[in-house]
C-alpha cells in the first residue's frame, strides 16, 4: 500500500525572516508592500496580515519593517525536509510549501499510519514550525488535502470524496479562470471533473486536467527525491544574545534533528559532533566555543544526542554572548543494524549501557568515570590502571596484557593504593586481632632497575571471619629481628 504524507508550513515563524528580532518590539514582514508575517508587538498595536504597508505605519509608527525573502524560506524548509528524512528516504519539494512523504514503506517501522504522523508533527513542532498534515494514497491528493486542510483519507474511494468538496481554487493551474469558472456555476472539484475534459483543455490548458488526473490516480507521478548532502553543517542564528548555556538547547535540539535525518538518509552513525557557539562579531569578535561530544558507540537517534548536550551544555561557562549555533558531524561510520536477540539480556543491551556510561561521563566529567585497563606486569599495584570512559580500548590489546592463567590463586576485591605494615603479636602479624594464614604462599617477583619486587603472598583470616590479603618482604640475606608483614588488599 503505497500512503503519502503532505505536510504545508503555511506560515513561517517570524525569525526565519529577521532572526534577531526581539519578542518585545513590533516587527512587520512585508511582501509588495503588505504584511504577510508580524510579531506579537506589532498585533497589539493593530497590524494585521494583508494590511498595507501605509496602514500599518499609521498604527505601529514605531515598527521595524522587513521584506520577505525568499532564499531564507527555501533554506528554513530544507532544514525541515532534512529532519524528516529520518522517517523515509523517499522525501519530495512541492509547490507552495509544501513537503511529500512517501511512507508506504515505514508504517510498520514507526508503528503504524497513526503513530507516523504523530512522530512527524512533533518533529515539525520541535523545530518550531507549524503546519498542516495530511494523508492520501496519491501525492497530489495528500497535497490538495493538506492545502485546503481537509483531514485525511487511507483509500481512493474516500479521497475522491474529499476532494469533491474542496474548492477549484487550490489548484495554480485553475486560478486565472476563477471567475469563469464561477459564472458557470463550478465552485468545487468534483464539478470541475465533472466538465468534458475537451472543452476545459481548449480553455484553461493540459496542467489543469493533468494535476486532477494526479489527484485521483489517473496517471503515474514523477517526484525529485531530496538529495542529502554528502557531510553534515547545520547553522541556526538566535534571535537574541543567549548569556546562558541552558537556554541554547532547544536551538541544538533543532540542529540534532536535521542530522539524525541526515544519517537517517545516509545510512551512517556519528561518533563525534561539534557544537560551535558563535559570538559577536566585529573589533571584538572571538572564536567560536567548542563543545564536544565524543561517543563510545556512534548512534544516529536523537534523544541520545540531545541529553549529552543537555550535560554538557549545564556545565559550559560562556566567555561572551552567544549570537548563532552550527552543528558538525566530523566523524561517521557506517550503521550497524540493532541486532534482536530472542532471549534478551536482563538490564538492557550493550548499546544501552554505553549511553549510560556517556550520559556519566557527560554529567560527571569524563575524568570521573573511569574504566580498568590491566598491565602485563605481575605487580599488583602496576597490574592495572584507570582510564577515562572515553579513550578507546580494543578488546584483543586488554586480552594481550593479561597475565597467563595462573589457576585458582586468589585475588581481592579491593586492592589498596599503599600496603599497611602490620603489627606483629606472638609472632603473628596484628590487625584488630590476630591473623591466621588460611593459603599456600604465592611468589611474585618483578620488576627491573630500583623497582624490583620479591614478596610472598598468602590469605589471612581474623577473629571477625574477615579475610585479608597479606605479603611478608622475603629474606635479603641480611639479619633482621622479626619478619615485615603487609596488608596490600581485602576480599569481599
Amino acid at each position: 500500500m503505497r500512503i503519502w504524507i503532505a505536510l504545508h508550513l503555511p506560515r513561517l515563524p517570524l525569525e526565519v525572516f529577521c532572526p534577531r528580532w526581539s519578542t518585545d518590539q513590533c516587527t512587520v514582514v512585508l511582501e509588495q508592500e503588505r504584511v504577510i508575517a508580524l510579531s506579537d508587538a506589532a498585533h497589539d498595536a493593530g497590524v494585521r496580515e494583508g494590511l498595507r504597508r501605509g496602514g500599518a505605519i499609521m498604527l505601529a509608527p514605531q515598527s521595524q519593517f522587513q521584506q520577505r525573502s525568499p532564499p531564507l524560506e527555501a533554506e528554513a524548509l530544507q532544514a525541515v525536509a532534512l529532519a524528516l528524512l529520518q522517517f523515509t528516504p523517499q522525501l519530495a519539494q512541492a509547490e507552495e510549501a509544501t513537503l511529500l512523504l512517501d511512507v508506504g514503506a515505514s508504517l510498520r517501522l514507526f508503528g503504524g499510519l497513526r503513530a507516523l504522523c504523530r512522530k512527524v508533527a512533533d518533529s515539525v513542532r520541535a523545530l518550531g514550525f507549524t503546519g498542516t498534515l495530511s494523508c492520501a494514497p496519491t501525492a497530489r491528493g495528500a497535497w490538495l488535502l493538506a492545502r485546503g486542510n481537509a483531514g485525511r483519507a487511507l483509500t481512493m474511494a474516500s479521497l475522491e470524496r474529499r476532494l469533491r468538496a474542496l474548492p477549484p481554487g487550490l489548484l495554480p493551474p485553475a486560478r486565472p479562470y476563477l471567475d469563469w469558472l464561477e459564472g458557470i456555476g463550478c465552485m468545487t472539484l468534483g464539478q470541475l471533473r465533472r466538465l468534458p475534459r475537451p472543452g476545459l483543455q481548449r480553455r484553461c490548458g493540459r496542467a489543469l486536467l493533468d494535476m486532477l488526473d494526479d489527484a485521483h490516480g489517473a496517471r503515474p507521478e514523477l517526484h525529485t527525491w531530496l538529495q542529502a548532502p554528502a557531510s553534515f553543517r547545520a547553522k541556526m542564528e538566535l534571535f537574541d544574545r543567549v548569556e546562558n548555556a541552558e537556554a541554547l538547547l532547544f536551538g541544538a535540539h533543532r540542529l540534532v534533528l536535521q542530522l539524525t535525518g541526515w544519517l537517517s538518509a545516509r545510512q551512517l552513525a556519528v561518533g563525534r559532533i561539534q557544537l560551535l557557539l558563535e559570538h559577536e562579531r566585529g573589533r571584538t569578535a572571538c572564536a567560536p566555543t567548542v563543545v564536544e561530544v565524543a561517543l563510545a558507540e556512534p548512534t544516529w537517534q536523537d534523544g541520545h544526542l540531545v541529553r549529552l548536550l543537555k550535560e554538557r551544555l549545564a556545565k559550559q561557562e560562556l566567555q561572551a554572548p552567544v549570537i548563532g549555533l552550527c552543528l558538525e558531524a566530523p566523524q561517521v561510520q557506517p550503521m550497524a543494524p540493532p541486532s534482536a536477540s530472542l532471549f534478551p539480556e536482563p538490564g538492557g543491551s550493550k548499546e544501552d549501557w554505553q549511553r549510560l556510561l556517556e550520559l556519566l561521563a557527560a554529567r560527571l566529567g569524563p575524568e570521573n568515570v573511569l574504566q580498568a585497563a590491566p598491565s602485563a606486569d605481575y605487580r599488583p599495584e602496576h597490574a592495572n590502571t584507570w582510564l577515562s570512559i572515553q579513550t578507546r580500548l580494543r578488546p584483543a590489546d586488554v586480552r594481550a596484557q593479561l597475565p597467563p592463567d595462573m589457576g585458582s590463586l586468589p585475588r581481592p576485591a579491593w586492592l589498596l593504593a599503599k600496603p599497611i605494615p602490620l603489627l606483629m603479636r606472638d609472632h603473628r602479624p596484628y590487625y584488630g586481632s590476630p591473623l591466621r594464614i588460611r593459603s599456600t604462599g604465592e611468589r611474585i617477583e618483578a620488576g627491573w632497575w630500583g623497582a624490583m619486587q620479591t614478596r610472598d603472598y598468602f590469605m589471612a583470616q581474623g577473629e571477625d571471619h574477615a579475610h585479608y590479603w597479606l605479603f611478608k618482604e622475603r629474606d635479603s640475606g641480611v639479619a633482621q629481628p622479626e619478619t615485615r608483614w603487609y596488608l596490600h588488599g581485602l576480599f569481599g
